[in-house]
Parts: structure tokens; C-alpha cells; sequence
């Protein structure tokens, strides 16, 4: 999980955007039955150039999501800034979540072995982006802990159990799209959905009937990429059974995910 370089927040050009006319979908409220499949898009490392496109595309397609944001990044300057406040204006769509402050300044072993800096790096980051729940994503970790879900390595144990005293929920994933040396999506849109699609028919996810994808703001960056994630969304879309939710609705969280 590997943070995208700073010219990217700092090459951003923001446009203007027309959404006022999103409405609330009918498909993000509730439903009850053991056939529905719930699926937590989670985007990591924003804001940054791409955050833009995963907006546009969620509010199109009225669905939520979960922006896991870099603290650094939100406070760099104006662009971030405003990709944050354009989050935030949607919060029946998206969540905001916290990923760090400094995103461990990609040395993770040194962030890891002092628990305390790492701990302080979140509650700083937490006041920086004034996040409305208790949701944590370590950086370049998968590691869970909510009131059910308990795993975590031996290198970020120390932290997750600070974080865990303080009322966090530390959240990992079940799946990740991952992206090549140039931030490119590496799989289709098509190889991601049936992806999907076997995890849920093996009920290979951390809790059942309910599954995270990782992905990063930074790969769809261009239109052609952006694309990608649009494709992947009709796919999953297109099956009855998916319901797209926020994490802050992930089951077993403490507090109800609120801080």
C-alpha cells in the first residue's frame, strides 16, 4: 500500500462540478434478507489528483463509499482542502475516514516500532480532518479491530490495542484492486467483479455477507482509468443481491462508529 507521490496533490487543477441535482437513491436504504451482499468501497490516500473522478463517478452512480484520507494530504493546500469539503457535502453518500496524518512517511517498520508516535499520528490526524466517526485504516496494514473482528500482526499489535483503548475501530479489507509501478489499475474491471462474486459464493470475507475493496484514489486519475472503477460499479450494480454502503455501517463496530 504505497502512499502516491506529493506532485500529484500539487499538480491538481480543481474544476468545477455540477451535483447539486444528486438526490438520496432509494437503493442506499436498508434491506433486510440474508441474500443481500453488502460491499464497502474504500478509497486510501487522498486527497489527492483522482479523488475528483471517484466523487464524480460514486454521485453518478448513487452509491456510497469511504474516503481513508492522509491528513498531510487535506492540509497541503487549497486543491486538498476542497476535495475534503466536496466529501463532506455528501454524507449520505460518503464517509470520510481517518488514515494517519503523515501515512507513516512510507517507513512502516520505524511507525510501527514506536507505537506511541503512531498513536499520536492518528489523534492528529483526527483533528485535522475532524472526522464524524471512530474509523481507522493503518497505513499499509490490514489489520481489524472492531467489537467482534480481532487480527492484527505482531509489528502493528502495539498501536491497534492503543487505538482499541481509545475507542477506535481499526478496519482492513477483503480485497484490494491493486495498481502498477505507473498507479494504473492492475485487473480489469470485469477480473474485480467476479472477484467479488467468489469471495461472497466462498464466504471468504471477514464477516460474512459483507465485503471491503481497497482501492486508491491516485489509480484513476485519467479517464481511461476512471473508467475502470465506472465499469466495475455497473458490474456489481447489475447484480440485485449488492448493496454499496458506507463503512460507518459495517456491522460490529463500537460505538456504532461514532467517536
Amino acid at each position: 500500500m504505497i502512499i502516491a507521490p506529493f506532485f500529484y496533490l500539487f499538480s491538481y487543477i480543481l474544476l468545477p462540478h455540477n451535483t447539486n441535482d444528486v438526490k438520496v437513491p432509494k437503493s442506499i436504504q436498508p434491506v433486510q434478507g440474508k441474500e443481500v451482499k453488502y460491499i464497502y468501497l474504500t478509497f486510501d490516500d487522498g486527497p489527492l489528483v483522482g479523488t475528483s473522478n471517484c466523487i464524480d463517478i460514486c454521485l453518478k452512480q448513487k452509491i456510497q463509499a469511504t474516503f481513508f484520507e492522509v491528513g498531510r494530504h487535506q492540509a497541503a493546500n487549497a486543491s486538498g482542502r476542497a476535495l475534503h469539503n466536496r466529501i463532506a457535502q455528501y454524507p449520505q453518500f460518503f464517509d470520510i475516514a481517518n488514515h494517519s496524518y503523515t501515512h507513516a512517511n512510507a517507513k512502516y517498520k520505524y511507525f510501527y516500532h514506536h507505537p506511541n508516535m503512531a498513536f499520536d499520528d492518528f489523534v492528529q490526524a483526527k483533528k485535522s480532518l475532524q472526522v464524524k466517526n471512530n474509523i481507522i485504516r493503518l497505513p499499509g496494514n490490514s489489520a481489524w479491530n472492531t467489537m467482534v473482528l480481532k487480527k492484527s500482526g505482531k509489528l502493528v499489535k502495539p498501536v491497534v490495542l492503543k487505538l482499541d483503548s481509545a475507542g477506535f475501530n481499526v478496519i482492513g479489507w477483503d480485497l484490494e484492486w491493486g495498481f502498477t509501478k505507473q498507479g494504473t489499475p492492475k485487473e480489469s474491471p470485469q477480473a474485480m467483479a467476479r472477484y467479488v462474486d467468489t469471495l461472497f459464493a466462498r464466504n471468504r470475507t471477514e464477516t460474512k455477507n459483507h465485503l471491503v475493496i481497497l482501492m486508491h484514489d491516485h489509480m484513476y486519475r485519467n479517464s481511461v482509468d476512471s473508467a475502470k472503477l465506472a465499469t466495475m460499479i455497473a458490474l456489481l450494480k447489475a447484480n440485485p443481491r449488492y448493496q454499496f454502503r458506507k463503512l460507518s455501517l459495517y456491522p460490529g463496530l463500537k460505538n456504532g462508529g461514532r467517536p
